[in-house]
């Protein structure tokens, strides 16, 4: 069936789609839910998809070619789209959707509060009746050594119900209950009214930071000191040390009025992480993270609304204030129906924050969401059978004769045009050989496609040489690859077929990868390869791609250090040990650029006079281009 008649089959007639808001969602034929939208004007979000299908996203086409049926449902408002669609969503489960989940189930500490003597107990059950629950928490581990410190700075029941039941009906203490590690009425120590005020404590110092019981407790054992009872005091002096510590570890990040969420996302081409800060009291008092594989058209905005979303399933409640760190895709939307989980206690406020505490704060979740983007890739490149899958769906989609157990990428780096290197990473059964990378200098190029084929001629005659001289598996130049990557598109791989070419290889497979559709381009064929954007074949490509361009970068400012070092080496008075401090003193030549002689004169061995002719040699016109190339690197870094 031809492109149009596959989408007349199920295309609506000419304006019966209405132009309200609402949700839709295609099917296949077997009734499967394959995708659903929302939108504020449903004809003209759907007319997007019966544009001729080379204008499509990848993911859209794959999702048209099964499609077989499209419904909608029209609905009142954009916050009630919204809504609909993330509960659908989250009913069907469409492939086509992108869905954060949690990379883990998280523990909370639950107070069971509806028992007759509650107590404090571990759990990742959220629907315990009458529960107070405080948490997510990372780490279990850590949550039983907190867990241990306050059942000892509040002494409540601690055995199961079984133990306890026993232990009332017939007036004997339970095991925990004899040997003092149980300080529930079941121990015949406290009365049942003396047990909930102790559990009550435990609730508000959980739940604010109360350091009233804190208090109490300092007051009691100077108490018990006076009056010489030194058993007393020691126990509670145990207890003011667990309450110290547990202070300890929840440390006070913003004021303790303070109640509210914060969410920060990385994101690479192909994945993207979410972490999020739960902060009551002005503490952490809990964290989540959520990974998810990202498409084409999936922007940080749409990315952030659909986890915002997924944090605040299942009765969880917003609070007043949201942190992010870009502004969700649908705003008002988003705000509107998070103020509706919460009718009683007002509306809900999304905010970027841009300087003092919750700036850092939102840093800090940056760092986390980055590092757990960082763990799921690195899993997942040491999965060995997602490695050989990776090689397999590579050879046959490059269709290769044989898989390409030993990979090599070429990419080149430079800063405006100077100072132009090149680096070459090897992949040897899908992970990376670091004794086989290579670094090249190229002096003099016209552009990037000059320098690929000069990079690639060079790596030809070495690979011409070790096969002339017969040289042995440990040589220096021991395999040839069977697969060459170079960083670009077609005009990319067009001088490196020729550099082959020239130098006679023909037993080496080429391609290029272009970064912004991750799309593979082979000699002399006008249409790229487009790999699926959740496979592992192109995961390995994009992490060889990433690593390339990473060694290039690394050798590129090797070279503009010691560039750097080189010229103020030679301000008399100045060595290399000044050199260095003067830089690290000012992080870099742009900062030195922008000081006074005095500022310059207050870094560690740098004395007025110094300081002086320092300041001249900076912003000498030789020393322009320098500081301009500096500048420069600091844009650059900001874009990695």
């Amino acid at each position: 069936m031809i492109e149009g008649d596959h989408r007349a089959a199920f295309r609506p007639a000419q304006g019966e789609i209405p132009t309200t808001p609402g949700v839709y969602r295609f099917s296949d034929r077997h009734g499967r839910v394959l995708y659903i939208g929302k939108a504020k004007n449903l004809r003209a979000r759907l007319a997007n998809y019966f544009q001729p299908m080379h204008a499509l996203m990848p993911r859209t086409q794959r999702m048209l070619t099964l499609a077989a049926q499209l419904d909608w449902t029209v609905v009142a408002t954009d916050t009630e789209s919204l809504v609909l669609e993330h509960t659908w969503i989250t009913e069907y489960k469409p492939p086509f959707n992108v869905q954060f989940k949690d990379d883990k189930t998280y523990p909370y500490l639950a107070v069971t509060l509806r028992e007759d003597a509650p107590r404090l107990i571990i759990t990742r059950n959220e629907k315990i009746r009458g529960a107070r629950y405080f948490g997510p928490y990372p780490k279990v581990w850590a949550l039983r050594e907190t867990t241990t410190l306050l059942q000892q700075a509040f002494p409540i029941r601690t055995c199961n119900d079984a133990d306890y039941k026993r232990a009332m009906d017939s007036g004997r203490p339970c095991l925990a209950g004899q040997i003092g590690r149980c300080n529930g009425p079941c121990s015949g120590k406290i009365t049942m009214e003396a047990h909930r005020e102790r559990v009550d404590e435990l609730v508000a110092f959980l739940a604010g930071g109360d350091t009233s019981h804190l208090k109490q407790l300092q007051h009691a054992m100077r108490d018990a000191a006076a009056e010489q009872r030194y058993e007393d005091a020691a126990r509670l002096r145990d207890q003011v040390h667990a309450v110290e510590h547990v202070l300890e570890k929840n440390a006070i990040v913003l004021g303790l009025d303070v109640e509210l969420d914060v969410f920060g996302l990385k994101s690479d081409e192909l994945s993207a992480a979410a972490h999020q800060f739960i902060i009551r009291g002005g503490r952490i008092r809990g964290e989540r993270s959520w990974i998810v594989d990202v498409e084409l058209d999936d922007s940080p905005g749409t990315l952030l609304e659909q986890v915002i979303q997924s944090a605040y399933d299942d009765g969880h409640e917003a609070p007043a204030t949201i942190l992010v760190s870009t502004m969700p895709a649908d705003l008002p939307a988003l705000e509107e129906a998070l103020r509706a989980n919460r009718p009683r206690r007002g509306k809900v406020r999304i905010q970027v924050p841009e300087r003092g505490d919750k700036a850092q704060l939102m840093n800090r979740a940056l760092l986390n969401a980055g590092e757990n983007l960082l763990r799921h890739k690195l899993k997942r490149a040491a999965d060995i059978t997602a490695r050989t899958d990776a090689l397999a769906e590579l050879q046959e989609g490059l269709d290769m004769g044989e898989a390409p157990l030993r990979i090599e990428c070429i990419d080149v780096s430079h800063l405006q045009g100077t100072g132009v290197v090149a680096s070459l990473v090897v992949f040897e059964d899908g992970l990376p050989a670091k004794g086989a990378y290579r670094k090249y200098r190229i002096e003099q190029t016209t552009d990037d496609t000059d320098s690929i084929y000069q990079v690639v001629s060079r790596r030809a005659a070495q690979l011409n040489a070790a096969a002339e001289a017969g040289e042995p598996p440990s040589g220096r130049y021991r395999d040839r690859p069977q697969l060459l990557i170079v960083d670009g598109g077609e005009p990319q791989v067009a001088a490196a077929q020729r550099a082959l070419r020239e130098a006679g290889i023909t037993d080496v497979a080429l391609c290029g990868v272009a970064k912004r559709l991750e799309e593979l381009w082979l000699p002399d064929d006008p249409f790229p390869v487009i790999l699926p954007r959740t496979s592992e074949s192109l995961f390995l490509v994009q992490r060889i791609r990433d690593e390339a361009h990473r060694f290039a970068i690394t050798f590129q400012r090797q070279r503009r250090s010691t560039a750097i070092s080189s010229q103020l080496s030679e301000i008399p008075g100045l060595g290399p040990k000044r050199v260095q401090a003067l830089l690290k003193h000012f992080g870099s030549v742009a900062r030195l650029r922008a000081a006074s002689p005095e500022e310059i004169a207050s870094a560690p061995g740098v004395g007025d006079q110094l300081a002086e002719q320092i300041h001249r040699h900076v912003h000498a016109p030789a020393a322009g281009k320098l500081v301009g190339g500096e500048s420069a690197e600091t844009s650059e870094e900001d874009g990695e």
